[in-house]
């Protein structure tokens, strides 16, 4: 009993408890990011849509951001690198709050798609350098819990965005624009009142490869099994989760089931909460039971879920869209993703983090976060092609056909959990 105590006592430790006060401040403005996202999410295709374009128009609205972050993301690194994380955080925040208040503002569409764009400059410039900041400032025994306090940020604003934004969206298909724009601009102003005399803890760290090493580095990641399955998730979760929901589901809402568009903030919504009161069981799981078996169960929830996604837009053209059938299924299939999110969002990255083995793998690292990004800019536009040749049904269908696939590469990976990395001498 009393071996048992201590290690006990250590997993009742609160987050933030012993971690440097930048961490908190970061976290902090995580949940001013998220929870103003949160309330733009629904409303972006609808308003694109206001402007009399198809659907294919509409999520390239969506896709447009993400390949801005996805183009952006080396450079944004080079310029922390140069001009100092915080700097360029609270630049990437400045740009996407005034970029927002623009598209807010946007007279037609194609307004809307260039400010869209440039806020992704923005998002990928504070994405970045807050990441890496955070990094800096905490010791590498904190870096874990350091990482999960960033992400809670970001997680409690987006299970408290959506419910706002169903209100917001009601009211106005601008208001959320201006919004987030409100929230990312208290949210620089924290960055830079509380981030002025941030204390960099990084280690010195003698590097003697340079570029060529970083790129042999993921050569011998791309080899591991694993890794390449992580990069999959990565992939499938950026096209499903976030460029075919957030694009297609709020059309769905309103043409395909002819409810007001905050039935999909409350379907946002849903996902969110389930995904909260499951994130800290699937971490738990994913560190003593394996990551596997986690990501397997993350990866299943998926595809169900977008199978009873697909079932609601048949319902609703079987059975008209004036019934409850095709609702019910809806909500039921957010709960069911939001189950997916909370095992999708620790398991993957535990396994980069067991191949970098403690490591300088920050190309790994980012090509794993880049391929989230691809799946953004993929998925609303292969949602809003296949809407408009065929129907929702069929684009959803897809994203469940993508999950499927997902699931049979996650369930012949190897396991990490436990792998342990010879590490390379000082001098190396």
């Amino acid at each position: 009993m009393s071996s048992w105590r201590p290690h006990h006592a250590l997993q009742r430790t609160p987050w933030l408890r012993d971690l440097p006060t930048e961490v908190v401040v970061l976290s902090a403005i995580a949940f001013f990011v998220a929870i103003g996202f949160g309330i733009l999410a629904p409303a972006i295709p609808v308003f694109a849509r206001s402007f009399g374009v198809n659907a294919l128009e509409a999520s390239a609205v969506i896709s447009v951001m993400a390949l801005s972050r996805f183009i952006m993301s080396p450079f944004a690194g080079m310029l922390a690198n140069k001009f100092g994380e915080r700097l360029i955080l609270s630049t990437g925040l400045i740009m996407v709050a005034a970029t927002s208040l623009a598209a807010g503002l946007s007279a037609s569409y194609w307004h809307l798609l260039l400010w869209r764009g440039v806020s992704g400059i923005g998002s990928s410039m504070f994405t970045v350098s807050a990441l890496a900041l955070l990094l800096r400032v905490a010791q590498p025994d904190q870096r874990g819990r350091a990482a999960s306090a960033f992400q809670g940020g970001f997680l409690l604003g987006g299970v408290a965005g959506p419910a706002v934004g169903g209100l917001v969206v009601a009211i106005s298909i601008r208001a959320p624009f201006f919004i987030y724009a409100a929230s990312l601009a208290v949210a620089s102003v924290v960055s830079m009142v509380f981030l002025t005399k941030a204390k960099l803890h990084q280690l010195e760290e003698e590097v003697s490869g340079g570029e060529a090493e970083a790129e042999e580095s993921l050569r011998d990641a791309l080899k591991d099994g694993a890794y390449r399955a992580a990069l999959m998730v990565s992939l499938v979760g950026g096209f499903v989760s976030f460029g075919l929901r957030i694009s297609i589901v709020p059309l769905f809402i309103t043409e395909g089931l002819d409810r007001g568009a905050s039935m999909a903030g409350f379907g946002f919504l849903i996902a969110a909460v389930v995904q909260a009161i499951l994130l800290m069981p699937a971490g738990r799981m994913a560190d003593t039971v394996g990551r596997r078996k986690a990501m397997r169960i993350g990866t299943v929830t998926l595809f169900v879920g977008m199978v009873i996604l697909t079932a609601a837009d048949i319902a609703a053209n079987g059975f008209g869209t004036s019934g409850l059938i095709g609702p019910a299924l809806f909500f039921l299939s957010m709960a069911v993703q939001g189950v997916s999110a909370a095992f999708l969002g620790s398991a993957p990255a535990a396994v980069v983090g067991d191949i970098v083995g403690g490591r300088r793998g920050g190309i790994v690292v980012a090509t794993f976060q880049m391929t989230s990004d691809l799946g953004m800019i993929l998925g609303p536009l292969a949602a809003g092609f296949l809407v408009d040749s065929l129907d929702y049904d069929w684009a959803f269908g897809f994203g469940a056909a993508l999950s499927l696939v997902a699931v049979i590469v996650i369930w012949v990976m190897p396991e990490t959990l436990g792998r342990v990395r010879t590490a390379a001498p000082a001098n190396a």
